[in-house]
C-alpha cells in the first residue's frame, strides 16, 4: 500500500509533524494561477478544461510540496451540469437562475450529471497520474445545504431567501436538498473511480441553521452521502467541514460516519478533541488572516495548533480558504515552520493520547 501521510491520519494514526494542505491552496494568491486564469476566458471554462484544471491543481504541490492536492473545481459545477444556469461576474461571485418553485427544480435532469462532469473526472485522472505517489488527491463536493443556498438565492451573500424558505416553503428546500444529495453521491463516487484517494464535503453555510434544521439539512444528508460512499467504495475516507457548526459539531461527528472533521477558525481544537463522541481525525484550523499577516504570530500559531493536537490524528490546515491577498512566501514559511517542529516529549504525546482515548468510544 502507498504510504500517504494524509491517509494514515484518516485511518486514525497520529503523524508528526502533522501532514498539511490548505483550503483554496490553488487560487488567486499564486501568480502562476493568475497568469493561467487570464487565458481561460471564464471561470467555468477554467474548471471544466482538464488541462487547465490539472495545472491549477498541481501548482501549489509543485511550489510548496503539500501533502495533498485538492481537485480544482467549484461547488456549483453539479447544479450547472444538471441544467441550472450559472455565470461568474467579476467582483460579484456566482450568479444562478434561481430555483423559484418545484417546477423549476423539475427542469433539472440528473441524467445530465455524468456527461456534464466528464471533464472533471478527466482532471482527477490526470492529476492522480502526475502526483507523487505519497501525495494524496482529495476529491470534493459542496454539501447539499450549502449548494442549495446558491440554487435558491441565485447568488452568494446572507442567503435571506433560503433562510426564509426553510420555514415558509420547507417542501421546496427539502426537494432541492434531496436532488443535490443524490447528485453528490454519484459525483463523489465518480471522482473516487477516477483516482481520488479520499473526498471532502464543504458545508460552508451550515452554521446559518438552528439545531433542528442543522440536523435535517446538514447531518441527515451527510449520513446518506457517507453511507453510500462507504458502500460503493469501502475504505475510502470522507472529511466533513460544516463551518461554524458550534456545538452541533458533536452530533455531526457522532452520527455522520465521517473520518475527519474540518475545524473552522472559531473551533477550540483542544476542547473539541476532549469532547468528541468518538475518536476521528481533526483537520484545521489556522486563521487565514493570520496566514496573510505572517511574522512571529504565524510561527507561534503553527506551533500552538500542532502541539495542541500532538498525539492525536491531525491534518494541519486553515479554518477557511486562503484569502487572495496572502503572500505566497507566507505559505512557504508555514510549511517550513511546521515541518521543522521538534517532536513533542513522549510524556506529552502519551497524555494527549489518553485524552483522545477517553473521549472516544
Amino acid at each position: 500500500m502507498i504510504d500517504q501521510p494524509i491517509l494514515r491520519v484518516l485511518q486514525g494514526e497520529a503523524v508528526w509533524p502533522p501532514p498539511v494542505w490548505l483550503m483554496r491552496q490553488a487560487g488567486r494568491y499564486l501568480p502562476e494561477y493568475r497568469k493561467l486564469r487570464a487565458t481561460a476566458g471564464n471561470f467555468i471554462a477554467l474548471c471544466t478544461t482538464p488541462a487547465m484544471a490539472t495545472e491549477v491543481t498541481l501548482q501549489p504541490v509543485r511550489r510548496f510540496g503539500m501533502d495533498a492536492a485538492i481537485l480544482f473545481s467549484d461547488i456549483l459545477i453539479p447544479p450547472w451540469a444538471l441544467g441550472q444556469k450559472l455565470r461568474y461576474a467579476e467582483g460579484e461571485g456566482p450568479l444562478m437562475e434561481r430555483i423559484e418553485t418545484i417546477a423549476d427544480l423539475d427542469k433539472l435532469n440528473l441524467a445530465r450529471l455524468k456527461p456534464g462532469t466528464e471533464s472533471v473526472m478527466e482532471t482527477v485522472s490526470r492529476v492522480r497520474a502526475e502526483l507523487p505517489d505519497v501525495t494524496t488527491l482529495i476529491g470534493f463536493a459542496g454539501s447539499p445545504f450549502t449548494v442549495a443556498c446558491y440554487m435558491l438565492d441565485g447568488k452568494g451573500g446572507k442567503f435571506d431567501r433560503t433562510l426564509g424558505l426553510v420555514y415558509s416553503d420547507p417542501a421546496l428546500v427539502a426537494a432541492v436538498i434531496e436532488t443535490m444529495t443524490t447528485a453528490t453521491i454519484d459525483y463523489l463516487s465518480w471522482q473516487i473511480e477516477a483516482g481520488a484517494d479520499c473526498v471532502m464535503l464543504f458545508d460552508s453555510w451550515a452554521g446559518l441553521l438552528p439545531p433542528d434544521l442543522f440536523r435535517a439539512h446538514v447531518i441527515r444528508p451527510t449520513i446518506r452521502i457517507v453511507d453510500a460512499i462507504k458502500h460503493r467504495h469501502p475504505g475510502v475516507h470522507v472529511i466533513g467541514f460544516p463551518r461554524l457548526a458550534g456545538l452541533m459539531a458533536l452530533p455531526y461527528i457522532a452520527e455522520t460516519g465521517i473520518s475527519a472533521f474540518g475545524m473552522d477558525v472559531a473551533t477550540d481544537a483542544a476542547a473539541l478533541a476532549r469532547l468528541m463522541p468518538r475518536k476521528i481525525a481533526l483537520q484545521g484550523n489556522l486563521d487565514p488572516l493570520l496566514l496573510r499577516a505572517g511574522g512571529l504570530s504565524l510561527d507561534y500559531a503553527v506551533e500552538r495548533i500542532a502541539n495542541e493536537l500532538a498525539g492525536s490524528p491531525h491534518i494541519f490546515n486553515l479554518g477557511h480558504g486562503i484569502v487572495p491577498e496572502t503572500p505566497p512566501e507566507h505559505v512557504g514559511m508555514l510549511i517550513e515552520r511546521l515541518r521543522a517542529l521538534e517532536p513533542v516529549p513522549p510524556s506529552r504525546a502519551l497524555e494527549d493520547s489518553r485524552i483522545a482515548a477517553n473521549s472516544g468510544s
